[in-house]
């Protein structure tokens, strides 16, 4: 997605250890015409699926999962990384944060996972995959029907795309796809 890419080339900061901050127009301030057209090429790419659901985890996958839901008139949930008091019976799972080195026990209440939903996860990064599978676990804990994964930025010189790769029957699609991240440069995988 070229307008995606030119932006990370232009707003975004390679920094040391292979991050990558786009906190300026993905994932703490947003820019919402850019979060539209991130929506209408995830319109583009699973619309041929049959889901009825779409799922995203707090806090950064959000914004684009609303515009998505908007789009195609689907429910969104979101996956909370904290259990509020007022969330009895739960889905759990736990995920390990890369960015911030910690691990989170993540819920979904069982009022709003089914298991005749087919499901459409969205989130802003793909890096080594945790939230995706701690997102698997809790889709499969309530016996719904994973079909697709679509993420903003994937870093594919970490394992998580090819981890989720190798999974059959689940559609693996990333608007921009990093090959390398150096101080100040980035690489964009060919498309």
């Amino acid at each position: 997605m070229k307008l995606l890419k030119d932006r990370i080339l232009n707003d975004g900061k390679s920094l040391a250890g292979g991050i990558l901050k786009v906190d300026n127009f993905i994932n703490h301030q947003m820019d919402p015409v850019l979060m539209k057209s991130i929506a209408v090429e995830f319109v583009r790419r699973f619309a041929d699926l049959p889901i009825n659901k779409i799922i995203t985890i707090e806090a950064s996958g959000i914004a684009p999962a609303i515009m998505l839901g908007y789009l195609l008139e689907l429910p969104v949930v979101f996956v909370k990384k904290a259990q509020p008091k007022t969330m009895g019976d739960m889905y759990v799972s736990q995920v390990h944060s890369f960015t911030k080195n910690r691990t989170y026990d993540i819920c979904v209440s069982k009022e709003f996972l089914f298991p005749e939903d087919k499901v459409l996860f969205v989130d802003d990064f793909l890096a080594n995959g945790n939230a995706a599978f701690g997102i698997l676990e809790l889709i499969q804990q309530s016996g719904a029907s994973l079909l697709g994964m679509g993420f903003i930025i994937e870093k594919s010189f970490q394992e998580g795309g090819k981890r989720l790769r190798e999974l059959s029957g689940i559609r693996i699609e990333s608007l921009a796809r990093i090959k390398f991240l150096e101080v100040d440069t980035v690489g964009f995988e060919e498309d």
